[in-house]
């Protein structure tokens, strides 16, 4: 056990926030931490994390040997260093200690003895914490973090707010507490950075607790999830997928336990009040009443917070060839500014076909859905067939008046509905009360999704164009899209670094790349089987190339002369020993290629253990390979 906590309560402004939560964290545990915007989450973490105290009779109890890391805690990055120096700073124990040892071995030298046990200690407590490959450590996380070696010098100042955010995590990872708690970590990050964290927090020697609502993440990470709603924390056994699908199965379950106390309460009830003035009953209902006092009342299941109704209809059907793209430019800016991220572009869109377009932040993605719809200049042909009915949805909501209420924007776009059936449109997306009358402007990013959701709904469109539907949504508006979409019958085009959405919508994909763009015919999950197979040929390909230099730099290094017998047997000795180095990295390399054509076959990448299995096996042979180098490196230095 690293963390226990009892009886955790939390009053704001006299709102309970927390309710008697109970929470145990094992070492290895992988939780996720769910729940609707505003259900505590954050709150418990900071009572977690001593940032904030819970009421007198919560009890929070932490082992001896717990060390937790926590994103937030990790903000103060020192924007003056370099990003290599910034990481180092984690190991400056270690860098003391190496600084100690080379002290008192110039007192060697000079016959000076008095801290050989010093030495011994210190030699020990920096092999047992492996003090030697720091830096090897640093550049693994950070390049898997995606900071290539080319940008270990640069200054932290010069980042941007994202990719110092990147740079916290890769820092708390270096840290290695025994608890790792992260809060959105996935937020700044490529499918690739995400899929290399996944792997690293998978096989984490700590348990991590993770509050996300990046569903794909909490599939592929978590052991169990622990939902918060109106207060009370709920435990669930299993990744999100199977939390969804308990969830549902003890509501149900749940729904009828509670009837039927309900109907056995009332009849007792009833029985009560027919029978106790009855002089010869009275016994009996008293005997009733005190049975009635006795029971443990089942709580009424909440639903009515559960899920948002969207649906999206239309009533004309287009033909077969929805939209026919060809050569354009994607750009951004004006005049000498202008600035082209990819050029000839060409896709064709059939009917009913749900099309994600995919890359990198800052690729043109969203440039992209606007240039389709001639929103924006543009080079080569756009063209729409006929009875084609776009219903588009903005990232950002630029096409809400901020000034109007939420009831005015409707009534402004449909002035024939009523009051009452523009209420009852925004009460399916959970706009509900006096939040109706509060102005576009200050209403919450979420709140703004699902009013443009509302309007989309009496667009009545056969062409859906989303970019990024699921940013702002809490996890149980992301179902609810989620829902709505898959259900849709028409034509989709989107945009989303949504990993759960796409896996669940795409048909196919347009992945935009750095001054191109690739077609990919088929889903989600398979595009990332391709994708981790081309990472691990490219980094086949890197371990080549850097075996190859190392061999020369061994062949072409001369031969120096020793001045003795003993000097001689040395030498043969690490020639030997290099011999044996680079023997065993051929054969790691060859165990490798093996491996890496085993992983492009179909019943390898389609079996998602076995790919996993043979994708890890990679990586250690890929860690035994750079040790050796290093090992050889040192030895052709001596």
């Amino acid at each position: 056990m690293l963390v226990s906590l009892n009886n955790i309560n939390k009053f704001y402004n006299g709102n309970q926030i927390l309710k008697n939560i109970s929470l145990t964290i094992d070492e290895n545990d992988k939780i996720g931490l769910v729940g609707n915007n505003g259900c505590g989450k954050s709150t418990l973490l900071k009572i977690l994390t001593g940032n904030i105290e819970a009421e007198k009779d919560s009890v929070i109890s932490l082992a001896s040997k717990t060390t937790i890391g926590y994103l937030e805690q990790m903000g103060g990055l020192d924007s003056e260093n370099t990003v290599i120096e910034e990481m180092r700073k984690v190991f400056e124990p270690i860098s003391n200690a190496i600084e100690r040892l080379r002290e008192i071995e110039l007192e060697f030298e000079s016959g000076d003895n008095s801290s050989a046990d010093e030495y011994q200690q210190l030699s020990s407590w920096i092999e047992a914490n492996d003090g030697y490959n720091t830096d090897v450590k640093i550049r693994m996380i950070l390049n898997g973090m995606g900071f290539p070696e080319s940008e270990l010098n640069r200054t932290v100042s010069g980042f941007s707010g994202g990719e110092k955010t990147r740079l916290c995590i890769s820092r708390l990872l270096l840290e290695e507490p025994n608890l790792l708690i992260l809060d959105e970590p996935t937020n700044h990050l490529d499918f690739k950075t995400i899929m290399w964290l996944e792997d690293y927090l998978k096989n984490y020697r700590g348990a991590v607790l993770i509050v996300s609502h990046d569903r794909y993440f909490l599939d592929r990470l978590c052991t169990s999830i622990c939902e918060i709603e109106h207060g009370i924390l709920k435990r669930y056994k299993g990744n999100y997928s199977v939390f969804i699908r308990q969830r549902e199965e003890n509501d149900v379950r749940q729904e009828k336990e509670y009837e039927q106390q309900q109907k056995q309460i009332a009849k007792m009830e009833d029985y009560v009040a027919r029978n106790l003035v009855r002089a010869s009953t009275t016994k009996m209902a008293q005997s009733r009443r005190k049975q009635l006092e006795k029971i443990e009342r089942i709580e009424k299941p909440f639903h009515d917070e559960k899920h948002a109704k969207i649906n999206f209809t239309y009533s004309v059907e287009p033909p077969l060839e929805v939209l026919k793209v060809k050569d354009i430019d994607i750009s951004v800016g004006e005049g000498t500014g202008r600035k082209t991220l990819v050029d000839n572009v060409s896709f064709e869109v059939r009917r009913g076909e749900k099309v994600g377009i995919i890359g990198d932040n800052g690729i043109g993605k969203s440039t992209l859905l606007k240039i389709i719809q001639g929103l924006l200049p543009h080079e080569g042909k756009v063209h729409w067939n006929t009875n084609v009915k776009i219903s588009y949805f903005e990232q950002e909501s630029t096409n809400l008046n901020r000034e109007l209420t939420v009831m005015e924007e409707l009534h402004s776009r449909y002035p024939l509905l009523s009051d009452l059936e523009v209420r009852n449109l925004l009460a399916q997306v959970r706009f509900v009360g006096e939040n109706v009358f509060k102005e576009t402007g200050v209403i919450s990013g979420g709140e703004r999704a699902k009013l443009c959701f509302a309007i989309m709904m009496q667009e009545h469109g056969n062409v859906l164009i989303l970019d990024e539907p699921t940013n702002h949504l809490d996890l149980s508006s992301k179902e609810a899209i989620e829902t709505a979409l898959e259900e849709y019958t028409g034509t989709m085009i989107f945009v989303s670094h949504d990993r759960y959405l796409l896996s669940k919508i795409a048909d196919r994909l347009i992945e935009l790349t750095d001054g191109g763009y690739r077609e990919h015919n088929y889903g989600f999950e398979k595009y990332l089987d391709v994708l981790r197979t081309e990472q691990a040929e490219e980094k086949c390909i890197a371990d080549a190339e850097k075996f190859a230099k190392a061999a020369e730099v061994v062949k072409d290094k001369q031969v120096k002369a020793y001045r003795n017998k003993q000097q001689r047997s040395a030498d043969a000795a690490r020639k030997n020993e290099m011999r044996r180095l680079e023997n065993e990295i051929d054969d790691f390399q060859m165990r490798i290629d093996l491996l890496t054509e085993e992983i492009s076959k179909e019943e390898v990448y389609t079996d998602y253990e076995l790919m996993n299995a043979k994708c890890a096996e990679i990586d250690e042979l890929k860690q035994k390979i750079d040790d050796n180098f290093e090992k050889l490196i040192e030895l052709d230095s001596e």
